[in-house]
């Protein structure tokens, strides 16, 4: 298979190559085909000829060497090219030579017409051939008016068949040619797109691994220098609370880094070895953390609980983390309730937090985050919608809708996280 392809692809690049060649260098191309005309002719000329006919004298071969002249100027200007030609081969007939020694070249002239200029072009280079074709029939006297007009027809329709398919033929690469710089350019704008989104969403990503835990870590640590020498137990929890939560933080990038290592040849035990992407199953690690670091974090659930798609559990998974990870940041020991509801199509969660910081939750209060925006996109991007913003009595509240198609298989615990 793969040297069939490889031949295919050669045979491509040599066709291309030549039609480069042909393209570049017009002039040599149409001298070789002049030059070619003319041996056709010789070889003509070498052979018996009819008796009737007059001798290849040094006339003859001045006017067949004025008509092969003409081929190398047929692609630059083909009717004129036909009507001269046309003219002179009448005069070679006229002249009682034998009218089949120049007519290849009179071929490839209604050839280049019908293959270059449109139709009506074509039917007068068509015509002037056919006249000088009849003309010279019926002037041998070998053949009668009624042939010498079905031969000249014959051939005109064969090779005007010729001419405009080969025409048909070059418009259409055309078009395929600017057709294929088009997809290129387009692909390429593709794989730009691509390459942000990915970026974009590697950035999320970090910045939701990245954020929580390392706030999380924060209070802990600072907790734990705080009552380091007046409360060694609360310091010994906060700093076990810091060890196991910066090692799950570590194995999250790596999970994340094995991801974007993994390739063709990569190891699949090496792909495989870390814990698939979070999900509302890991909702209780996720609020016991957050209590662990003064934030105290009541969870409810409605509705039938149900298995949610892969996408759609880390999308919630992760606007949850963010709502719990910015009262961290902006309102410590503000209560913060999560209630989740699930209908049979949606998926509805409400993140608020006390009235301590009117400002607390807010991702924007770091103008360069990716919080709130990051939290709206991953929201449009499996179809649901998100709103944030401050609660009447204080307070501040983050509301995500997701779609939820049933996933089938095995029904999720149904007991509330927490």
């Amino acid at each position: 298979m793969r040297s069939r392809t490889a031949l295919v692809q050669q045979g491509a690049r040599m066709s291309a190559r030549v039609t480069d060649v042909i393209d570049r260098r017009p002039l040599l191309v149409d001298i070789i085909a002049a030059a070619v005309v003319a041996a056709v002719s010789l070889i003509l000329v070498s052979g018996e000829q009819p008796d009737e006919m007059r001798p290849f004298d040094e006339l003859a071969l001045a006017l067949t060497c004025a008509m092969v002249l003409l081929l190398t100027a047929r692609r630059r200007a083909p009717l004129a090219i036909a009507v001269g030609y046309s003219v002179l081969w009448f005069g070679y007939v006229a002249l009682g030579y034998w009218p089949v020694v120049n007519s290849p070249g009179a071929m490839l002239v209604v050839y280049t017409v019908a293959a270059s200029r449109s139709t009506r072009s074509a039917a007068v280079a068509a015509t002037l051939f056919g006249v000088v074709w009849t003309y010279a029939g019926s002037r041998s006297g070998q053949i009668s008016l009624q042939i010498a007009i079905a031969q000249s027809i014959g051939w005109i329709g064969v090779i005007w068949r010729v001419g405009y398919t080969a025409r048909q033929l070059s418009e259409r690469n055309r078009q395929l040619a600017l057709f294929t710089v088009e997809l290129g350019r387009e692909q390429e704008d593709r794989a730009q797109r691509a390459v942000l989104d990915e970026r974009m969403r590697i950035a999320r990503e970090l910045h939701d691994v990245v954020a929580h835990h390392m706030s999380v870590v924060s209070v802990q640590a600072g907790l734990a220098a705080f009552v380091l020498e007046t409360d060694t137990v609360t310091a010994r929890a906060a700093l076990r609370t810091v060890l196991h939560t910066s090692g799950e933080a570590l194995q999250e990038m790596r999970r994340m880094l094995s991801l974007l290592d993994t390739g063709p040849d990569a190891d699949e035990e090496t792909a495989g070895a870390y814990d698939p992407a979070p999900g509302l199953d890991r909702l209780d690690d996720l609020v016991d953390r957050v209590q662990a670091a003064g934030v105290p974090v009541e969870v409810t659930v409605s509705g039938d609980r149900h298995r949610l798609a892969p996408g759609v559990d880390l999308c919630a998974y992760r606007v949850v983390q963010e709502c719990l990870t910015n009262v961290i940041k902006h309102a410590p020991g503000a209560h913060t309730t999560v209630r989740l509801r699930y209908d049979p199509d949606r998926l509805t969660i409400h993140v608020g937090n006390g009235a301590i910081d009117v400002t607390a939750g807010v991702p924007h209060a770091d103008p360069g985050g990716h919080g709130l925006a990051g939290m709206r996109e991953r929201a449009r991007l499996y179809g649901g919608a998100l709103t944030a913003g401050p609660r009447p009595g204080g307070g501040f509240e983050v509301v995500l809708v997701l779609p939820t198609p049933v996933e089938m298989g095995p029904s999720a615990d149904t007991s509330p996280p927490g």
